[in-house]
């Protein structure tokens, strides 16, 4: 009969190695290390003790991590502002995080990511209605996290 592995509760103190690490390997939020710390057996109260002593050394920084999801994010996947925002608050972060965060994003850089969507979605688009057609591309453009007048701005430029 099959029985499942127990997992193995850590103290505070055996917990912090580990949650150095697991900090050191990504920026990771506040909430994804107490779930963590959670996860290791320690009750709520040593958890944020933890947190604290994580953030006053510098290993758990938020402002850091919204920095670098927006890099990621806008840089990578290409994701539009919109997108960006609402990932960073189902992420639990602060405005202020937010706001910091947002500032990564560099304007010409972002608009040539829009472009470079527009042109790409436009050339593998089967819809042969063109009505239907530029629907379908703006559809796609905002659920990638772009503004309306961004994206009208977009097909005006490149002349579609």
């Amino acid at each position: 009969m099959f029985q499942p592995k127990k997992k193995r509760v850590y103290t505070k103190k055996e917990a912090l190695p580990k949650i150095a690490a697991y900090c050191a390997y990504q920026e990771r939020t506040q909430n994804e290390v107490r779930a963590k710390l959670l996860d290791y057996g320690l009750d709520l109260e040593e958890a944020d003790d933890l947190v604290i002593l994580l953030t006053q050394e510098k290993l758990l920084d938020e402002e850091r991590y919204a920095q670098a999801f927006v890099r990621g994010k806008y840089g990578l996947k290409r994701w539009g502002r919109r997108k960006i925002q609402l990932g960073l608050k189902a992420k639990g972060l602060s405005e202020y995080c937010i706001r910091k965060g947002m500032q990564e994003i560099d304007p010409d850089v972002y608009w040539e990511n829009l472009l470079h969507l527009l042109e790409k979605k436009n050339a593998t688009e089967g819809e042969r209605n063109p009505l239907a057609r530029r629907q379908k591309i703006q559809y796609f453009l905002q659920s990638k996290g772009y503004e309306l007048d961004l994206i009208q701005d977009a097909w005006r430029e490149l002349g579609l």
